[in-house]
């Protein structure tokens, strides 16, 4: 629930912010923020009454696929709108993962550009993926302000190390190449079925 809320309220906000600067300089992008607003409440929102209707006990739960990696680029795309520049790339031999692996992935992603926005203040950043036989490796870098001295993490961070050792792999976080920025490394363990034997 951390995940949906702290990610769709995140990039409500700078959609909103950017909205009136928006208005008065480039009134296309201005439709397109307010479009990205609804767009993301509306996934909270479905999001939230499936995860909400599993919890309930008089009926059954909605039967919504939760996100994926092939929902990366949409996701992106959100983040984009009055945000910053980000690449995204998809190396190796790219296989679909196991639903939970998947789903981790996207999350991992998700957490990442959630701080991207929150805390970083940066104006680029790159999304990579890939696809090793036994290994989904994850890697989102801004250029942003880096990790705060002496800063604890937050829930977001420690979410991640969680997520990723739930699959029996790692994550990093910290100051990014050369010690600017900030990097999200992750690595899931994918079964051995998912890779054809």
């Amino acid at each position: 629930m951390h995940d949906i809320l702290s990610h769709a309220v995140s990039i409500m906000i700078v959609q909103a912010e950017a909205g009136p600067v928006a208005v008065r300089r480039a009134p296309e992008r201005a439709e397109a923020a307010f479009d990205a607003i609804a767009d993301t409440g509306r996934e909270a929102m479905a999001q939230l009454r499936t995860m909400l209707g599993v919890l309930r006990e008089d009926g059954p739960a909605p039967r919504e696929p939760q996100p994926g990696i092939a929902g990366l680029p949409a996701l992106l795309d959100r983040v984009r709108m009055g945000g910053p520049e980000i690449s995204y790339e998809e190396t190796g031999e790219v296989r679909a993962p196991a639903p939970a692996v998947d789903t981790t992935a996207y999350r991992i992603v998700q957490e990442a550009l959630t701080n991207v926005v929150k805390h970083a203040g940066a104006r680029r950043v790159a999304v990579r993926l890939h696809h090793a036989p036994r290994e989904l490796s994850i890697t989102v870098t801004d250029n942003g302000r880096g990790p705060a001295p002496g800063g604890s993490g937050g829930h977001g961070l420690i979410g991640i190390r969680e997520r990723a050792a739930a699959h029996g792999g790692t994550a990093v976080c910290g100051p990014g190449p050369g010690g600017r920025g900030f990097e999200v490394s992750a690595v899931l363990v994918t079964s051995p079925l998912e890779v054809g034997n």
